[in-house]
């Protein structure tokens, strides 16, 4: 459907294409999130794993409206540091899940445009409802890390716990950054490829 495609494009545009989300990229990503889950509820979007994926990726956007409210209550109630650090948290899933969810579907994408036969097993709901799962839990054990270090070093802790925490968080967050960047290219290259492959010769 047009409305899902264009729904697909501000994400890319959003969690792809622009270096940093800005107060009205994320606005228009909440409120074209909201009328994606609405949407995917109708009887018109038939049940495919393409419209798993994209569920998925509308449903991670509730991490930012939970970031958004946990930084209001620490701004008028002046709650403690650890809301600020969930709410940049929560904003780190989000990105994270975005990003990895909106290559899932252009790669499902490069399939169904050069394989459409040969993938068929593979693009089924249930692998499409498995990676989402996959996905989720990956990133939730990644935050979590990323709470437990600065919970550390909140406490000032200076022990073996610290030293591995820390460790492991600024591993995490160097790979992070390079994967990002990989996905990237491999989102610009699989659209490529298509939008060629499709063009009149």
């Amino acid at each position: 459907m047009k409305d899902l495609r264009r729904y697909l494009a501000l994400k890319y545009i959003q969690y792809l294409v622009l270096s940093s989300s800005n107060a009205v990229s994320t606005l228009l990503g909440l409120l074209g999130s909201a009328y994606t889950m609405i949407l995917l509820q109708s009887a018109k979007v038939s049940s495919k794993s393409t419209a798993v994926l994209i569920s998925s990726l509308a449903q991670a956007d509730i991490l930012v409206f939970l970031s958004l409210v946990s930084e209001v209550v620490s701004g008028s109630f002046g709650v403690p540091p650890a809301a600020s650090a969930l709410a940049r948290t929560l904003l780190t899933a989000n990105a994270h899940l975005s990003c990895v969810l909106l290559s899932c579907v252009a790669f499902e994408a490069y399939l169904i445009t050069f394989l459409p036969l040969e993938s068929r097993s593979l693009r089924t709901v249930r692998n499409a409802r498995l990676a989402s799962r996959v996905i989720w839990t990956l990133v939730a054990a990644e935050c979590a890390l990323f709470l437990v270090d600065d919970h550390l070093r909140a406490s000032s802790s200076l022990g073996l716990l610290f030293q591995l925490s820390s460790g492991a968080a600024a591993l995490l967050r160097s790979l992070s950054y390079i994967l990002g960047i990989l996905l990237r290219i491999i989102n610009v290259y699989i659209y490529y490829k298509i939008f060629f492959s499709m063009s009149p010769r």
